[in-house]
């Protein structure tokens, strides 16, 4: 079955290739979503940009696309209007709705299926080893999971990548201060947790920049690792294991799931990747350094913008590494589709790896896609980086679990009638919840200022808001306690205005998800699940549903209303709860 708006377009593209026998065969009709209930339920403005083409009025075009539809597809249309000079406006028929959720109800797929099963790469999380993920990894991290949720919905074979950051001068610089401070941990004798790592991070970057010879301690510490000479390496494993572990607790909080393949990974296949540009002649030496040029790239004062992918001292970088896993991705995963979900500062730099890469036929766009996925920073209440008070970059952790213990104090002050491990639960759940979607409803392009009052808030377009819609749905079709199965042979009662809004807003959930595989946007989502709480809960204030005459059609209408809020609060990332 297809999606509602393309079925539309394809009984417009007829109407219109009817009509006009002489428009190509590629011609489209554009068709959107009405912006308003007052113009019908979709759109079609093409008779105006036709009308150049086909040499006639807008409106005449429009008149003899209106005349075709009413008189042929009168089964599908309950009303086929034009509106000022050409556009034209469409009903769909209440029974084409009805007949669509009853397919839905009776076991189809509520989101759409891929034609086939396609190799989805994505990139997304990323932090830094020996380092805590802070702030700025929240919405890499659940802008990735609520796209992997979506491919994986949509029948897709999703590899989850968590592009660490494990490999480099860093870690000869940490290990080297480890060598003369800590040598225990070197060994193996003794142990220590992200914190202290983070500290010796520190440290070991002032002596790093003010110390040359222990700077030439590091970078030789650096090419035994490469080595994987003993103790570095040893020590670098379980520096990475240390941090992983910190990690995992996070993931496990926002309930992401990663495969780590960090930079380290890359490590072996970056002198081929140098190799493979040498070959196609596409290295220029710029001051020592090896760069590629590609067209349409300058900087400000017009001149070529190099995309260097060898420093000149003969070290690699984030180019290099990133030109290997790109290659990696497409000829040993067998990607068709490769998506990098960073902040949008790191913009430039992946327009330059997409048009390296093609450039240097690593990859063919035709058979495999590449989309970077930037998004906004996060704000403080007061407009600015997000900040703890004492000025430093806000830990992951502390913000997530201050999250949950302000939902606990909003669930105790409730005083509602639940177990202590119900409300801790609910806490979780609604904490979690709250985070996620305040991040996701908001356009990722844009910045947006993190308060726990605002979206902690049972009000307005808040997890809180979706969550009661779904709580208040559950405990209809429990007080009325008919089985779901035996709804089966009921129509749907679609009768009153509310009832209708509602079924052609269930009906529409599949091309928000096809429109969000494209445009990558998590906010399109969420905005629909916002208008389907919103449209549910004036159904429960228009129309009764336990002891009216159409109880078992309206109650049929919730159980769909449960599925597709569930359906897509869980591509959100978002839990459930039976009860608030």
């Amino acid at each position: 079955m297809k999606i509602l708006i393309e079925a539309v377009r394809e009984q417009l593209d007829s109407a219109f290739k009817a009509s006009f026998p002489t428009l190509e065969a590629s011609f489209s009709p554009i068709v959107t979503k009405a912006t308003q209930a007052k113009f019908g339920h979709y759109q079609c403005n093409s008779a105006m940009s036709l009308a150049k083409v086909l040499k006639t009025a807008p409106r005449a075009v429009a008149e003899s696309v209106v005349s075709y539809l009413n008189e042929n597809n009168a089964d599908f249309f309950a009303l086929v209007e034009i509106a000022g000079p050409g556009f034209i406006n469409l009903t769909i028929r209440t029974d084409v709705l009805s007949n669509r959720l009853t397919k839905f109800f009776d076991g189809g797929s509520l989101v759409p299926q891929l034609s086939s099963s396609p190799r989805v790469v994505i990139d997304f999380s990323s932090p830094n080893i020996a380092k805590e993920m802070h702030v700025g990894h929240l919405r890499s991290t659940i802008i990735g999971d609520a796209l992997a949720r979506l491919f994986e919905a949509m029948g897709a074979d999703v590899l989850r990548l968590n592009h660490v950051g494990d490999w480099g001068t860093a870690f000869g610089m940490l290990i080297a201060y480890l060598e003369q401070t800590h040598p225990a941990f070197l060994t193996g004798k003794s142990t220590a947790t992200l914190s202290d790592l983070v500290q010796w991070y520190r440290e070991s970057k002032q002596v790093f920049d003010t110390d040359s010879a222990f700077k030439k301690r590091a970078q030789a510490q650096v090419v035994t690792l490469q080595a994987h000479e003993e103790p570095t390496y040893g020590a670098w494993k379980n520096i990475c294991a240390i941090s992983e572990q910190a990690y995992e607790e996070i993931y496990q909080l926002l309930d992401v799931r990663l495969t780590v393949r960090g930079e380290s990974f890359y490590n072996p296949y970056l002198s081929q990747a140098i190799d493979l540009l040498n070959h196609k002649n596409l290295i220029t030496i710029s001051e020592g350094a090896k760069c590629v040029y590609l067209d349409g790239f300058v900087g400000r004062e017009g001149e070529p913008l190099p995309f260097m992918v060898q420093k000149s001292d003969g070290g690699y970088n984030y180019a290099t590494t990133d030109i290997a896993a790109l290659r990696h991705r497409v000829e040993e995963e067998k990607a068709e589709r490769i998506i990098y979900v960073t902040d949008a500062g790191q913009s430039l730099h992946f327009q330059m790896l997409f048009a390296c890469a093609q450039k240097a036929g690593l990859v063919d766009t035709q058979k495999t896609r590449l989309d970077h996925v930037p998004f906004g920073l996060v704000l403080g209440e007061d407009g600015k980086k997000f900040k703890t008070r004492s000025g430093d970059t806000e830990r992951l952790i502390d913000l997530l679990t201050t999250a949950i213990e302000k939902s606990k104090s909003i669930i105790d002050a409730r005083d509602l009638d639940l177990s202590e491990g119900e409300k801790s639960d609910l806490a979780r759940c609604l904490g979690i919840g709250a985070v996620k979607y305040a991040d996701l409803s908001t356009n990722r392009i844009s910045d947006y200022q993190f308060s726990y009052d605002k979206m902690l808030r049972f009000e307005g377009n808040t997890a809180a808001f979706l969550l009661y819609a779904y709580v208040r749905n559950l405990s209809i079709t429990r007080k009325v306690s008919i089985d779901r199965d035996s709804l089966q042979s009921v129509d749907f009662s679609l009768s009153h205005p509310s009832e209708q809004a509602l079924a052609l807003h269930l009906c529409q959930f599949q091309e928000v998800c096809v429109a969000m595989a494209d445009d990558l946007l998590p906010s399109r989502l969420a905005e629909y699940l916002y208008q389907l709480a919103t449209l549910f809960n004036q159904f429960f204030r228009d129309c009764r549903v336990e002891g009216s005459d159409e109880q078992s059609g309206r109650l049929k209408l919730c159980f769909m209303v449960q599925s597709i809020l569930k359906q897509g609060l869980d591509i959100l990332g978002l839990q459930t709860v039976s009860r608030m």
